[in-house]
């Protein structure tokens, strides 16, 4: 989001050298050629025994393993290693602070090797304390095309275990494994602290969807209408419409794809506005347990003012106010804030006051509550909306044909969100809420553990 550039805002978890997760992160993955499957069976030996193949993948491998011990990389390095296209997706600089967020100082140790080709290669590697499973491709010039790394993280194979991992990722966590009933109740099968309402990031998102839908249903709006993209409305963050020109359009329905799958924050602003705040306080309403919490609801411009312009005078006095204050305080001031005048922050900023907050049992409502909104004449594009990013979960479309995901994050904030449906016709939610006020998560390693933990309460759940 604008002016929270160290904030991964959607999102998981939406990042492309950091885009393997919309809204939250993964650690390294662009390009084409490399990917990696949970669970990928890879051979560890001992490390002495185990050497970068002689090819030119292999030789890629070799030099990736010794460059944590090297950082940060000159540009002009890493230009002879990664191919243009990669490049053109992940500056140097970003490269280095992945690489530099996977452990300590030093050489990465190669522990096994698996599904090994001429230009391809799935490897288990060690740095420091963590592990980590590494894919990666080169183009026929011999330069990495592709290159995904993820921690090694088990999925848990009991609710004790889940309820053990997710109460160590952070200092309050909340958990809802759900089945959907016939009538659209959640009946809970696992939960933990489901009723607490906790930050959500970027998850917010759903709810703009849910009052956009309903602004269609009732004809106030149609998805091939057009909205505009101007100098106003951008916001930095997530998202590419910040990047497009002014004057730029694009149908209402390609914004609500941009806001859920890549977590568009400038799409997001687009359609609050279009719709109007009370549309979205009016769904707030109708499905959260607190809906006060977010009352007036913020867009993502005016969250960024607050905590990055000026923290924290703006947001003190934003906080003593009651609704209608608020309302009127941001329409006078806070809107008038630009760009120029935040600065940007790593640290977490009133995650429990300033945000937009539901619970668990929230989320699981507003989930079902667009799948019977997608099921009306006319609003079958929300299955779109919500079905072009996983969010990076390893579920089989074998099992589960559908899968919609939203996630968000902020410093000290990663949430996860799915609804999933089998091939059985039966549907469960998993949400995970995670919460972190006084210390920034490590994004990369962190989603990922929260994946493992999202997909194993489907295992469970089913």
């Amino acid at each position: 989001m604008r002016g929270m550039s160290h904030a991964r805002w959607g999102t998981a978890v939406s990042l492309s050298l950091l885009l393997a997760i919309s809204g939250v992160a993964a650690t390294v993955v662009t390009g084409g050629g490399a990917a990696a499957d949970r669970g990928a069976s890879v051979v560890l030996a001992a490390a002495s025994s185990v050497q970068p193949p002689s090819s030119p993948v292999g030789a890629q491998l070799a030099w990736l393993l010794g460059s944590t011990a090297n950082l940060p990389l000159p540009a002009s390095e890493i230009a002879t290693h990664f191919d243009t296209t990669f490049l053109s997706q992940a500056a140097p600089a970003e490269i280095n602070s992945v690489l530099a967020g996977l452990g300590p100082a030093g050489a990465m140790r190669l522990l096994g090797l698996t599904d090994v080709e001429p230009t391809s290669l799935r490897a288990t590697v060690e740095l420091g304390p963590s592990r980590y499973n590494l894919a990666l491709s080169v183009d026929p010039s011999g330069l990495i095309e592709g290159l995904l790394v993820t921690p090694v993280s088990d999925t848990p194979a009991s609710w004790a275990e889940l309820d053990h991992q997710l109460a160590a990722s952070a200092p309050h966590v909340s958990f809802l494994a759900a089945r959907v009933e016939p009538g659209g109740a959640c009946r809970s099968v696992n939960a933990i602290s489901a009723a607490t309402p906790r930050p959500l990031g970027s998850m917010f998102k759903l709810f703009v969807l849910g009052a956009l839908a309903n602004a269609v249903r009732t004809h106030r709006v149609s998805w091939n209408q057009t909205v505009t993209v101007t100098a106003g409305i951008k916001v930095a963050g997530s998202g590419d419409l910040q990047n497009d020109p002014d004057g730029t359009a694009l149908t209402v329905e390609q914004a609500a794809i941009d806001m859920i799958s890549i977590s568009d924050n400038t799409a997001a602003d687009l359609l609050l506005n279009l719709v109007g705040r009370a549309a979205v306080e009016r769904q707030v309403r109708a499905w959260s347990s607190h809906p006060a919490l977010d009352i007036p609801f913020l867009t993502v411009s005016e969250l960024f003012a607050l905590k990055c312009d000026d923290f924290p005078k703006l947001a003190d006095y934003f906080l003593r106010l009651g609704p209608a204050g608020r309302a009127a305080y941001l329409r006078t001031t806070v809107d008038a804030v630009t760009p120029a005048q935040e600065v940007a922050a790593s640290a977490p900023r009133d995650v429990n006051s300033i945000e937009w907050f539901a619970s668990a049992d929230d989320i699981c409502r507003a989930f079902v509550g667009l799948a019977e909104l997608q099921r009306e004449p006319g609003l079958g594009p929300i299955a779109t909306i919500l079905s072009t990013n996983n969010g990076g979960i390893d579920l089989a479309s074998t099992t589960w044909p559908r899968v919609w995901f939203k996630g968000g994050s902020e410093s000290g904030v990663l949430t996860l969100g799915y609804l999933a449906t089998d091939t059985q016709g039966e549907t469960f939610v998993v949400v995970a809420l995670t919460e972190d006020p006084t210390a920034a998560f490590n994004e990369q390693l962190a989603a990922v553990r929260l994946l493992a933990v999202v997909a194993g309460g489907f295992d469970l759940a089913r």
